[in-house]
């Protein structure tokens, strides 16, 4: 599996334990961004990490393709697209939850006299 299609993967995994966590009458329709990912793992076959399958309530041992079946399943009977504030004003987040690309050292060498 590439790195990047693993890393939107667990982006994923994280928006959807929150997702599920809102009360099922306030929860907005499921994010249609989470096609991609789902869909890139769907036939992957490998072990998911033990962390991510706690996060989908998944036994030991589930598969990517496991988790992207349960991913796709409230995105299959959606009639609409929801807005992205639809989703992200519902969910509680914290700085913590960011996976933003962290700072990279900077070849300062051009800067050197």
């Amino acid at each position: 599996m590439h790195p990047a299609a693993k890393l939107q993967f667990e982006r994923v995994v994280d928006e959807y334990a929150k997702w599920r966590a809102i009360a099922e009458k306030e929860r907005p329709p499921a994010p249609a961004w989470w096609w991609g990912p789902a869909l890139d793992v769907r036939e992957f076959a490998a072990a998911l990490p033990p962390s991510s399958c706690r996060r989908l309530g998944l036994p030991s041992g589930a598969t990517y393709a496991d988790a992207a079946e349960m991913l796709l399943g409230p995105l299959a009977g959606q009639t609409s697209v929801p807005w992205p504030h639809d989703f992200s004003r519902k969910v509680i987040s914290t700085d913590s939850d960011v996976r933003d690309l962290h700072p990279q050292p900077s070849d300062d060498s051009a800067f050197q006299a």
